[in-house]
């Protein structure tokens, strides 16, 4: 099970019930948060979630909306007496940019290790996370994160019966382990069925509609995607400015062939989101306006 929160969804500034830019996820004991924008550390306390299990930071991008909270976050986390690694990913300038702020934030009880992304895709694994950064359209340097938790074939008993393999290894195989027993060695393959059907979500904020998103997105459980602007009269401004409209995502969502769309990330003047979606609904009818604090727990089909 994938539970996740969207903590913040507001664009360029906060308001008084909308937080910027956050995203957070929790996995077998390890949480991953992507951007960290102002109020990101009352959006967590208001969810209830802890802050020392956050294993992996993902940046989409270095626009203050959606990295200015970050500083206090990791005070936060060394006054929670953390002491494990710290891992941070993000486009190239990645290390200046957080050493930059960390200037107001310069004594810490963990290491920081930061990953700079400079390829147009990347594939990294952490914590049980397979995290793909794929490269957006925005006016700077962006990426969308798709993160999957894949699952293994099922444990056949009777397979491992029948190749005679001790009781005692057939924990260790279930959990994709080799195991090496009085001479023998035994591997996942001769006891697991095929590969079962994981969890996917895509998160992607500030860019135009591009094909690298619907490639990523493709089949996702759950889609979350920038709808800066709902009104019609602003299609012309999000093309200058590189953002997307609720309807540019809805049509992404379509063409992904997505299970269900949250949009977030929406403009300081865009005060009820749901007043536009019936027409989001036409294009895409799983479509949902975002809101702060919004949950969901993706499941592992049976």
């Amino acid at each position: 099970m994938l539970d996740i929160c969207l903590l913040g969804t507001g664009g360029m500034m906060p308001l008084p019930r909308r937080w910027l830019t956050s995203l957070m996820t929790r996995y077998n004991g390890s949480n991953l948060m992507i951007d960290c924008g102002e109020g990101t550390q009352v959006a967590v306390k208001e969810k209830g979630w802890s802050f020392k299990p956050i294993d992996t930071i993902c940046f989409t991008h270095y626009h203050a909306d959606h990295i200015s909270g970050l500083p206090g976050m990791l005070l936060t986390m060394g006054n929670a007496e953390r002491t494990e690694p710290l891992t941070l990913i993000g486009p190239k300038g990645l290390n200046r940019v957080v050493s930059a702020l960390r200037v107001i934030a310069p004594e810490l009880p963990f290491e920081i290790q930061c990953v700079e992304l400079t390829e147009s895709v990347e594939h990294l694994k952490s914590h049980g996370y397979e995290i793909t950064a794929f490269r957006v359209n925005h006016n700077v340097v962006c990426y969308g994160y798709t993160l999957e938790i894949k699952r293994g074939g099922k444990f056949l008993p009777e397979r491992a019966r029948e190749l005679g393999i001790p009781l005692k290894c057939w924990n260790p195989l279930q959990k994709g382990e080799t195991v090496t027993w009085e001479g023998n060695t035994y591997t996942p393959d001769m006891v697991l069925g095929a590969p079962r059907k994981g969890i996917k979500l895509t998160y992607t904020t500030d860019t135009r509609p591009t094909a690298s998103i619907r490639e990523n997105a493709r089949e996702s459980d759950l889609f979350i995607c920038e709808g800066m602007y709902g009104e019609k009269e602003k299609e012309a401004k999000a093309r200058e400015y590189k953002h997307m409209t609720f309807k540019e995502a809805a049509c992404l969502a379509k063409e992904a062939e997505v299970k269900e769309l949250w949009l977030t990330h929406y403009s300081p003047s865009l005060v009820r989101p749901e007043e536009f979606m019936d027409e989001v609904r036409a294009i895409f009818p799983r479509s949902y306006p975002g809101k702060d604090g919004q949950s969901a727990d993706l499941q592992f089909e049976e």
